[in-house]
């Protein structure tokens, strides 16, 4: 691809004053990488493991395995990783209903979760559809206060509930909102919290995006379950299909039967040749999701000093891969996915359009030139068409790849405003 010398010139100055942030990257790389193949050689993965099975999958040792090794790496008791997931909304709806029952409050304490999810609980949609609100389960929400989390208002809503309050939900993304994401440390606080004053309530965190940006994950540090997708940062770009849950063994168990049936659980599920592109996978991941981080910081550093307001800035520490770009009009949000997409290395010569996409409230454009259809961790680009018309860069299966997807963006932009460096 051709870009212009403006943009070649902006992208050179970027990675000078961004050498010390990749440094720390590639550091950060290398311990997550360290801990998965302590993992690995722990749990002794073999050829085997690789192998298919069918039917009901009993004993299917590297379906076994695997969890183990996913139980391990996240920090958690227990945890299991299917292929039957199929996206990251219903991994969490898997959670969601597997914990929460008739008279139980859902608390959000981030405020409103990510679009998909509000029929799902309820506040959107038809009523009879069979939400979380059509079973009975109440739902409560906490908005972020200075962009942190509102301590005082959660431990006020807990004491004046108790124990109805089944679960404090978490995500730990900004999905599509102007906000900044939680750290780990931040869900860890909350998460303390929660349990001093009601133990048997469930911290539960919606971590897609959020998957080895950190060397912990926040089952590390008190919450009960973890819940994503494979076709985002854990699977590294090698899983096509997928999600995942980990957590306390008791939570992970009750998310289990709802996967499956009551009783079944884990102990069935066929892998059908699989496991290799999990295993593979996770292995991967570590390193693909610093090429992702490094994407986000150039975007970051271009866009910054196009004139566009962007969150995180350039110099900041991340804890997801999202790269926000506020472009201020319908027309400038699409130019910037239309230039993720031309710059993609599957379907670039497609032009992305906004559309009703089932789940959403507002019409929303997406780009994803990926060989995983939906795959966010290769390279993609979305945002909804309302103000302020905010592009959501997430992605680069390598850096090098994601480098040219974000120069392509920049000169989209630059021809649809003709704007100067």
């Amino acid at each position: 691809m051709q870009f212009s010398e403006k943009i070649l010139e902006l992208a050179s100055e970027a990675e000078k004053a961004l050498s010390e942030h990749f440094k720390r990257i590639d550091e950060l790389s290398f311990k997550n990488t360290n801990k998965i193949m302590e993992a690995f050689m722990e749990h002794r993965v073999s050829d085997v493991m690789f192998n298919p099975t069918s039917g009901y999958g009993y004993d299917d040792k590297g379906r076994d395995t695997l969890d183990e090794i996913w139980a391990d790496v996240m920090g958690a008791e227990k945890a299991f990783v299917r292929h039957n997931i199929v996206n990251g909304t219903h991994a969490l709806t898997i959670g969601m209903f597997g914990l929460l029952r008739p008279g139980d409050i859902m608390l959000s304490a981030a405020g409103k979760p990510y679009d998909t999810l509000e029929e799902v609980i309820g506040i959107a949609g038809e009523e009879g559809n069979g939400s979380l609100r059509d079973f009975g389960i109440d739902y409560e929400q906490i908005e972020m206060k200075d962009g942190r989390l509102d301590l005082p208002e959660i431990e006020k809503a807990l004491k004046t509930h108790g124990k109805k309050i089944k679960v404090v939900w978490v995500q730990r993304s900004k999905g599509y909102l102007n906000r900044r994401t939680l750290t780990v440390a931040e869900i860890g606080e909350l998460s303390e919290l929660v349990h001093n004053i009601s133990p048997e309530t469930y911290v539960v965190v919606d971590n897609c995006y959020g998957e080895f940006v950190e060397e912990t994950e926040p089952t590390a540090v008190g919450a009960d379950l973890v819940i994503g997708s494979l076709i985002k940062n854990p699977g590294g770009g090698m899983a096509e299909v997928g999600g995942y849950i980990a957590g306390k063994a008791r939570a992970v168990e009750l998310a289990s039967y709802r996967l499956t049936s009551v009783g079944t659980g884990c102990e069935v599920g066929a892998t059908l040749g699989l496991n290799k592109s999990f295993y593979k996978g996770l292995f991967y991941a570590p390193h693909t999701v610093s090429s992702a981080l490094k994407t986000a910081h150039l975007a970051a550093y271009i866009f910054e000093k196009l004139g566009y307001n962007v969150e995180p800035s350039w110099d900041e520490a991340r804890s997801d891969i999202i790269q926000q770009i506020i472009t201020g009009s319908p027309e400038e949000l699409i130019a910037f996915c239309q230039g993720i997409q031309a710059g993609s290395p599957v379907d670039s010569f497609v032009a992305p359009v906004p559309w009703a996409m089932p789940g959403y409230q507002d019409e929303v454009i997406m780009a994803a030139g990926a060989f995983t259809q939906g795959s966010s961790i290769e390279i993609s680009a979305d945002g909804p068409l309302r103000p302020p018309y905010t592009a959501y860069l997430q992605g680069g299966l390598t850096y090098e790849s994601g480098k040219i997807a974000v120069l392509s963006a920049a000169d989209a932009m630059l021809k649809i405003k003709n704007k100067e460096v």
